[in-house]
């Protein structure tokens, strides 16, 4: 039976320590895996533009010994061009997974109900699932565990600050999300991570204070202000969210040696400065070149159901 990533509140936790396992086997030696999807096929699907997903996925099964297909958001055109259950189906036929890139959550969902292979969630507005998974195996790398990190994410309440959510009750860290009023991450996602939090001995809480948020914290994360498809808002956001940019006097009530997290592209000079982008405690680059390992892994379970 197929397997989906769509969510990581999908993944039990037993399922996300294997994936930290075997990027790291992944990280180390990329050898003696450049033959485990040899004559697997995969499907690049975006609606949206990108650097990171489309490279990490494109290199990562070259690396593999398999081929990726790009199919950019003109040659398909999803629900204008061609109808979404069709496009599942029909491709399908051709590879053995396929990567979405969309708008709507409510697409990746649709896809999977109609593939008869599995569907990785490469973005949508809900969820960033092979972000997050990335962010915690970079987490784990630089300091050696997650439960009981604190985690502060500062800015919108967004798709990759849900994943994060989920990523970290599901693990056992600490979470803090200090956003704007009105700009919290959604109260589905807040009782979901509670919900799995309860389990793992996580905390979870949800501020408009940014000062209290970083108190403490051994990882400060931010995002865009304005994701691709908010862009009338940006104005009006830099207005909202400039009390919530990461710079050094934020970070003084910070851990000593607090890690500094974005998951790019990053505006510099709005949610992050670029004294704290560039600095020593920047981990950022880390955290982009973890995509690749972390998808190799992610691909490998899924296209192979290992």
């Amino acid at each position: 039976m197929k397997k989906d990533l769509l969510s990581i509140k999908d993944l039990a936790a037993g399922e996300i320590e294997c994936i930290l396992k075997l990027s790291y086997e992944l990280k180390r030696n990329k050898k003696k895996f450049s033959k485990a999807l040899a004559g697997k096929n995969l499907a690049l699907i975006f609606q949206k533009p990108s650097n990171r997903t489309r490279v990490s996925f494109e290199v990562g099964m070259y690396q593999l010994g398999g081929n990726a297909l790009y199919l950019s958001p003109n040659e398909i055109n999803i629900g204008i061009r061609e109808g979404i259950k069709d496009v599942a189906k029909t491709i399908s036929r051709y590879v053995d997974g396929i990567v979405l890139r969309t708008f709507e959550h409510k697409n990746c969902l649709d896809m999977a109900s109609c593939a008869t292979v599995p569907i990785i969630n490469g973005l949508s507005d809900f969820s960033h699932p092979c972000q997050g998974l990335a962010d915690l195996f970079t987490i784990r790398e630089k300091l050696k565990q997650l439960k009981g990190i604190l985690l502060a994410y500062v800015g919108d309440g967004n798709n990759v600050c849900n994943s994060l959510l989920l990523a970290a009750a599901k693990t056992g860290m600490y979470m803090n999300v200090a956003s704007p009023q009105g700009y919290a991450p959604s109260q589905e996602v807040i009782k979901q991570a509670q919900t799995f939090a309860k389990e793992t001995g996580s905390r979870i809480t949800v501020t408009d204070d940014p000062v209290s948020a970083v108190k403490g914290a051994h990882i400060v994360y931010t995002d865009v202000w304005a994701s691709m498809g908010q862009e009338e808002e940006i104005n009006k956001r830099k207005v909202i969210f400039k009390d919530f940019q990461i710079n050094a006097e934020l970070l003084a009530g910070a851990s000593p040696d607090v890690l500094i997290m974005h998951c790019l592209p990053a505006h510099r000079g709005e949610e992050i400065t670029d004294e704290v982008m560039d600095s020593r405690n920047s981990i950022v680059f880390d955290q982009a070149e973890n995509r690749l390992h972390v998808q190799k892994a992610i691909l490998i379970k899924l296209l192979k159901g290992a």
